[in-house]
């Protein structure tokens, strides 16, 4: 049984389900003693979890999940340890100007690829108002019209890409290189590892195997710009290229973390905790603190 799991997003991700206090009481039900609160691109949801995690006796480290890019790849790079500071509220504001000024893009590509939308549920679920390509893929699939679409059938029930249809559907239709992609500008990787570093924290790689796969050169060059952590146990990543990493970050002298990337609704098949053995966390733990102290 694992007690760490230091991926984790709770509702100040546009795509994450779940209050903080809700989180960290389902952290509790699962016997997890130590997390990490890394919600995409925002702070805010720190202090609660913090708070209602005490009286569980949960450690929370502050986190977050940065976007950011390196030779025109999209990558996320987690910070661990991290204090308050108004350049990730600037950035969040930044953010999620530019997903609101993308939204109608987003979806009009995708009504050209023949899905159908109803605008009124897409404003019931955006209650934000930051419509993710999450939000329209739940949208689309509650409509029977789309049951049958080529492009759609894959999401149900039954489908090869079923097990997470909602973020699956952003990956193969609204991302980078995709029929529906808008682009978003994001902070460069130099400038995501000097704002984690600068507000006195850690930073790390998240679930590579989803952003680059194996590609050894493209790796070589991201870890040039001195990130000292890769995130080898990731819901995403199979046996073989947690095999890979692994080597990797003993071979290069790395330390290596451990996380769900849990979000709720939006990605279903992914549970609380469950990555790593005990003795794998023990070593987790003392690499990250290491790095922090």
């Amino acid at each position: 049984m694992s007690y760490i799991d230091l991926h984790m997003h709770s509702n100040y991700s546009a795509d994450g389900e779940f209050s903080p206090r809700r989180l960290m009481e389902m952290c509790h039900r699962k016997n997890l003693k130590v997390v990490a609160l890394s919600d995409h691109n925002s702070i805010k949801g720190i202090p609660e979890a913090i708070r209602i995690a005490k009286g569980y006796g949960i450690h929370v480290i502050p986190a977050i999940e940065l976007d950011c890019t390196y030779d025109e790849v999209n990558l996320h790079v987690l910070g661990y340890g991290i204090h308050e500071d108004p350049r990730y509220d600037a950035y969040e504001e930044d953010l999620e100007r530019q997903e609101r000024a993308s939204a109608d893009q987003r979806l009009a590509l995708l009504e050209k690829l023949g899905i159908i939308f109803s605008r009124e549920r897409i404003r019931e679920l955006s209650g934000g108002g930051i419509v993710t390509g999450e939000i329209l893929a739940e949208a689309a699939m509650e409509l029977p019209e789309n049951r049958n679409h080529p492009l759609m059938i894959p999401y149900f029930e039954g489908g090869e890409r079923s097990d997470n249809p909602y973020v699956n559907f952003y990956w193969d239709l609204c991302a980078k290189g995709k029929p529906a992609y808008v682009p978003i500008i994001y902070m460069t990787l130099v400038e995501a590892i000097a704002l984690i570093m600068d507000t006195g924290g850690v930073p790390v790689l998240a679930h590579l195997g989803q952003n680059i796969g194996l590609d050894a050169a493209l790796l070589d060059g991201i870890l040039s710009q001195g990130i000292p952590g890769i995130e080898v146990y990731s819901s995403y990543h199979d046996e073989n290229t947690t095999a890979h990493y692994l080597k990797e970050v003993r071979r290069r002298g790395l330390f290596f973390t451990a996380g769900s990337d849990f979000h709720g609704k939006t990605k279903p098949a992914i549970a609380l905790g469950g990555h790593g053995s005990r003795d794998q966390e023990e070593e987790i733990l003392q690499g990250l603190t290491s790095h922090l102290e």
